[in-house]
């Protein structure tokens, strides 16, 4: 935790965040905030209010700027303009409040208008604005809620920029002194939280400098750095005001509201981390380094600005100094991404690390209190009711918070959501929407309608922050005897490169001259059979699984290669022996093969090329090919192979329906096959592998989310699984949606109907339920990411940035594995699963494969809740995969310079096959059979059994040689005497 705080000290939060724990401290952290914690929302005047012209108001800079002409002479202009409506909260007081009633939050963060206070920007007040503030104050006070009060939030008086040129001019401090007197007068003895401004950064630099906002003045960098020196003073002189003459009777505290940006270095060097500490510096430092430290800017502003930036007298500077009472941030869009300077990057990137920041301002400015008057993200201007990706933003903001308060011991104290309603976005107009209420800026009475973020927030309120849930907590308990503990491949290591020991030739060591061996011609040695130890490659991959202890390992024929011209007329009978003698050798160590006969690869789909040139599985004879190879395979492996997959994983995405149509009924044929000629003498079981990620809705109360996340279930798993393990024919809700988008022009997509012979067919053509998986996706109703939209289905991909996430960015979410268990479980009943695969990539800069040990650790452990707790009968769960070389980034043993090396991950999930899964003090013991006639020991001896073998003959005969000698001494000795 830092200590006091000094300018340059928050230089070392870069470091410090490296250096925490991968991946724990990027985990969800459930939790509670402290208690007495503030939760509100805010708004803003301009934004929200309207009422431009009524009751009495005058223009601000922003009514001027809005009503420039954007558009030719005489068109209409494409939507609202500017604040004249907005959101029309002016005429909608209690609508507004109520909606805070509904959050159920303890402040409300608004904004007063000062050109509805004072129209001209001074004296004389205008009685219907006074009145209506203190209708909503005295609403705010019935309902308990605390009002947060900014005195000044952008929206200058057009009068005063006309008369002075804003806050160019040294008069305005005083103005806004006697502005803000105003208002302590009036409103001081309801209100405990006053913010004489907000983000004083945006008004000086693009109000004055680049001219990018009102008042729109272009007046470079030196004007934008005089307007900030005179927005120091004026919050500086209000502070004093409220100091000296209304805090001993009101007891409120005054602050300022300074918002900020997060920057990252492009490389962890002591140069990019002090051009990242810059960045800060010209930004928030600006203002919090005079305020919160000595009354003086940035050294780093000041050395490189020289001439450009004000001086402080000494009597301003201690005049300014300690002008605040707490911290007050905001952080988030309006800045981030759209409104910093790119200049005041110095090159390095930006973020929105919300936690970084609260770290970096807890070190640079003395641990101060810290208030979060304004966070969060926003959506697109068409979204209405399901904002699953602000939802998501939002939960990120909060839990970053929570962990600046219990990891990092920042005292921050209150949190503002932004905004309570929909309105006005600044220089993005309408485009965007930050509210937790929609507004339908077209109507009329302007209703606020709930969004999903409303309930989410108030559910949050209510726990104060994530609580643990039971569910999320990990369980003790074991798998059951015989569990299929297993690894995967997706195709082993195929080397047929014969041993010197099949060389009939006979050589000649010339030991005078070459020293090397020489060939006699024509001479030969008599041939011996081939056998399976003289493939060396299979006696490496042998070893390797040994030392995992695995009970079964997972890998798919080679099709293509077996039947090269996609019948028997040509076989590569090497091929197939390699295969034979690889299932042997398996069981020969007490490892189970498990066989796909097909699984799709990117190259021809790993069909032959004879097939794959012909329609793949577009084409019905490719069905009968597939029947004909499995039917060799069965009679060529099958004495060795017991556990059969027909089809690994085939990719739902890249299947035609007529494709798939045909997948299914080959499958179904190679079952029944296999059923009534294999299955009496070889015992074995067979199913198909289907790929099985989870699909959650984004926003979890909405019924239109929910309704997606069945149609994708459907579609990505349903597609095939109902046919086998369900009635026999495809999912209701594919051809309901298949036939409603037939209608529309730009669909024309059939699904093919299958026989009454054909349902009877495949339905039930399975031992066994096969799944792969590997992550969750979140999917809503709303349009929101065109990049990340799917018209077909009508379906947005949603990101959590809160889960924990691969280097290829896939979503590390074990509960997903659990949900669909269950799912499967439901639909298709008790069936025996098996998680056939089951994986992450790494990064081989990543430390000690920290992310895949956390993986398999809680994707076992979730597999366990639901064998336990939701009597799922699963069977079997493998890792995937064996090793880098065969699939890159996602091995338990990486492969560098022809070398396997075991990574910690491989030890991990030894330890858990060794245990059964997650034993505790309270697990009882389990006895399997196969245990109690053997002993843990015992697996050495059944390993090295010819080397036992060998062992004892030499005993033997030493015992026999030893009996003889002794025998025959006696007998010399006897015939002597």
């Amino acid at each position: 935790r830092p200590g006091l705080g000094a300018p340059g000290q928050g230089a070392g939060t870069w470091s410090r965040f490296a250096r925490l724990p991968y991946p724990q401290d990027q985990l969800f952290l459930h939790d509670t905030f402290p208690d007495g914690f503030l939760w509100g929302a805010g708004s803003a005047a301009y934004q929200t209010e309207g009422g431009w012209r009524q009751g009495g108001k005058g223009a601000s800079v922003w009514d001027t700027f809005a009503h420039r002409p954007a558009t030719p002479p005489g068109a209409a202009p494409p939507g609202p303009v500017g604040g004249d409506v907005a959101s029309d909260s002016y005429n909608n007081l209690f609508r507004d409040v109520e909606g805070l009633r509904r959050l159920g939050v303890s402040h409300y963060r608004f904004s007063l208008s000062w050109a509805r206070l004072l129209p001209n920007g001074t004296a004389p007040a205008n009685p219907a604005g006074l009145a209506h503030y203190g209708r909503l104050l005295a609403r705010l006070r019935e309902l308990g809620v605390e009002p947060v009060v900014t005195l000044y939030h952008w929206d200058l008086p057009q009068a005063l920029q006309d008369a002075f040129g804003g806050w160019a001019s040294p008069v305005l401090p005083r103005l806004f002194r006697d502005y803000a007197e105003l208002c302590f007068r009036h409103f001081g003895g309801q209100v405990r939280y006053w913010l004489t401004m907000d983000n004083p950064y945006v008004v000086a630099w693009h109000g004055y400098g680049t001219g990018r906002l009102p008042p729109g003045v272009r007046g470079g960098p030196r004007l934008g750095y005089l307007a900030a020196h005179h927005l120091l003073q004026a919050h500086a002189k209000v502070w004093h005001l409220y100091n000296d003459h209304f805090r001993a009777a009101q007891r409120g505290k005054v602050s300022i509201a300074l918002s900020s940006h997060w920057i990252k270095p492009q490389r962890m060097t002591e140069k990019n981390i002090k051009e990242c500490q810059k960045s800060l510096d010209f930004v928030l430092g600006w203002f919090a380094k005079p305020i919160f430290i000595d009354g003086d800017y940035p050294e780093s502003m000041r050395s490189n600005l020289s001439s450009l930036l004000p001086e402080f007298s000494e009597a301003e500077k201690k005049y300014i100094k300690g002008t605040a009472d707490f911290f007050a941030l905001s952080f988030g869009a309006t800045l981030s991404f759209q409104l910093l300077d790119s200049h005041m990057k110095f090159q390095q990137l930006e973020s929105i690390s919300l936690r970084q920041l609260l770290y970096w301002i807890n070190s640079e400015y003395n641990n101060p209190q810290i208030f979060i008057v304004e966070n969060s993200w926003f959506v697109s201007g068409t979204t209405k009711k399901d904002d699953a990706k602000y939802i998501y933003y939002l939960k990120k903001f909060i839990m970053e918070t929570l962990k600046a308060i219990r990891y990092d011991g920042v005292n921050v104290f209150g949190y503002t959501v932004w905004s309570l309603l929909d309105g006005f976005e600044w220089h993005r107009g309408y485009s965007i929407r930050r509210g937790l209420f929609y507004v339908d800026f077209q109507s009329h009475d302007k209703k606020l309608m709930p969004k999903s973020s409303v309930l989410f927030y108030q559910k949050l309120i209510e726990k104060n922050g994530f609580p643990p849930l039971p569910e999320n907590q990990p369980i003790e308990g074991i798998f059951p005897c015989g569990f299929a503990w297993g690894i995967v491949d997706n195709y082993i290591q195929v080397d047929t490169t014969p041993t010197q020991f099949l060389d009939s030739s006979v050589y000649v060591w010339d030991v005078h001259q070459t020293k090397k061996l020489i060939k006699v011609d024509g001479v030969y040695a008599s041939k011996r059979q081939r056998h399976c130890v003289d493939f060396a490659a299979i006696r490496l991959q042998i070893s390797l699984l040994q030392e995992m202890r695995v009970t079964h390992f997972h890998f798919s024929l080679k099709w293509s290669l077996i039947l090269p011209l996609g019948n028997l007329s040509l076989i590569n009978h090497t091929l197939v022996h390699y295969y034979q003698c690889f299932a042997s050798e398996l069981l020969r160590v007490n490892i189970t093969p498990v066989v796909a006969l097909w699984q799709p690869m990117i190259e021809h789909q790993e069909l032959p090329v004879s097939l794959a040139k012909y329609g793949a599985w577009e084409n019905s004879e490719t069905v009968q090919a597939f029947v004909e190879y499995a039917r060799f395979c069965f009679a060529s492996l099958g004495d060795h192979v017991k556990f059969w997959i027909t089809m690994n994983e085939p990719s739902v995405k890249n299947l035609t329906y007529t494709a798939g149509h045909n997948l299914l009924k080959a499958h179904a044929k190679v079952w029944h096959l296999y059923d009534k000629e294999f299955r009496r003498s070889q015992k074995g079981k067979l199913s198909i592998a289907l790929q099985a990620d989870w699909v959650e809705p984004a926003c979890p109360f909405s019924r239109n989310d929910q309704e997606v996340a069945d149609r994708i279930l459907e579609f990505d798993i349903g597609w095939l699984a109902e046919p086998i393990f369900g009635n026999g024919d495809y999912p209701e809700v594919m051809r309901a949606w298949l036939h409603r988008i037939n209608g529309v022009d730009l669909y024309n997509f059939h699904l093919p109907y299958f026989s009454e012979d054909e349902k009877k067919l495949i339905q039930g053509s399975f031992d066994f339920f096969a799944l792969s998986h590997y992550t969750t996706t979140l999917v809503g109703s709303e349009k929101e990411d065109a990049v990340k939209y799917d018209h077909y289905l009508e379906v947005q991909m949603i990101n959590d940035i809160t889960w924990l996430h691969s280097p290829s960015r896939a979503a590390v979410v074990p509960w997903g594995l659990r949900k669909l268990l269950s799912w499967v479980k439901s639909k298709y009943g008790d069936v025996p699963i098996y998680v056939m695969a089951n994986g992450i990539d790494d990064d081989q800069n990543m430390v000690h494969d920290k992310l895949r040990v956390y993986y398999i650790q809680n994707y076992i452990n979730e597999a366990l809740k639901a064998y336990t707790l939701d009597g799922v009968n699963l069977q079997g769960y493998f890792v995937y995969s064996f090793n880098d070389k065969t699939a890159p980034k996602y091995g338990l043993y990486s492969y560098v310079a022809n070398q396997y090396e075991p990574k910690p991950s491989l030890k991990h999930y030894r330890e858990i096959i060794g245990n059964n899964g997650f034993p505790g003090p309270e697990t009882p013991e389990l006895l399997c059979l196969e245990e109690v006639a053997s002993c843990p020991e015992c697996h050495f001896f059944r390993t090295r059994k010819s080397l036992l073998a060998f062992i004892s003959f030499i005993f033997v005969a030493f015992i026999v040689t030893i009996f003889v000698i002794t025998y025959y001494s006696k007998r010399v000795q006897r015939r002597y005497k």
